[in-house]
């Protein structure tokens, strides 16, 4: 994992960008009760910053019968064959940190997936996530299909102009081939509770949208906290110890 300081006026912006009840695009719609998955599943592919947080924050929104079927870490974007970990963090092979996903459309709409995508990470910042940088970390939807492209661009406009009111990095192209992570990668914080969690990846639980100005102080206070982390225990922000980070021999 690359690390840097990071950039405070990025991480504050998250949060204090606008939060308008007047954006219907970014109301998700949760069922009050889960509902029972159909036969029909289909998939969405994205990359946001480090794979574990993305991973753990979807299977909590969306677990438990709340239409996720199915979700992996991997490599996608990149231009080699079955990449290994430690060949996608030197940043030569071009691979994006993904999760795929397999989800029911009955309980679940796409939309709703990238409306959370945009939610739980920094869509502002070039190749980087908090003090994770480099291209793997990128922020990518890799679409499957012509409509699944065609929502994602819509929203991702919406997003950029009404609200972080300036340009996002997130690229929205096909998806090309996948490759599934090293099996220890797969699941890992629920595996390891006390592992890394990259700090731009964050969905408050009181975060609902529209949003309701009364938690904007919790918001800020959550952030500054967060932040104060990134910047004075770098050491306290990369991955555990406790499962080899690569691969095969250093």
């Amino acid at each position: 994992m690359s690390f840097a300081a990071p950039v405070a006026s990025t991480l504050f912006s998250r949060f204090f960008r606008p939060f308008s009840a007047s954006s219907p695009f970014l109301s998700l719609t949760h069922e009050p009760q889960a509902r029972k998955m159909s036969s029909t599943t289909e998939q969405a592919t994205l990359a946001a910053g480090c794979f574990w947080g993305v991973e753990h924050l979807f299977r909590k929104q969306f677990g438990n019968g709340n239409g996720l079927v199915n979700a992996k870490v991997g490599y996608s974007g990149g231009q080699t064959s079955s990449p290994s970990y430690r060949a996608v963090c030197s940043g030569d092979t071009g691979h994006a940190e993904a999760l795929q996903i397999s989800f029911d459309p009955s309980v679940v709409s796409y939309r709703q997936l990238i409306e959370f995508f945009y939610r739980m990470h920094d869509a502002t910042t070039l190749n980087r996530q908090g003090p994770d940088v480099g291209t793997q970390y990128r922020s990518v939807i890799f679409t499957h299909g012509e409509e699944q492209q065609k929502i994602a661009e819509d929203i991702t406009d919406k997003v950029s102009k009404e609200w972080f009111k300036q340009p996002v990095s997130t690229q929205v192209v096909p998806a090309g081939q996948w490759w599934d992570a090293e099996e220890y990668h797969q699941l890992y914080l629920n595996k390891n509770p006390t592992g890394y969690e990259c700090p731009a990846q964050y969905v408050d639980p009181k975060c609902q949208f529209p949003f309701h100005t009364a938690f904007l102080p919790l918001f800020r206070l959550s952030l500054t906290a967060r932040a104060l982390l990134a910047s004075y225990g770098p050491s306290l922000l990369f991955r555990s110890d406790s499962v080899p980070i690569f691969d095969g021999t250093a």
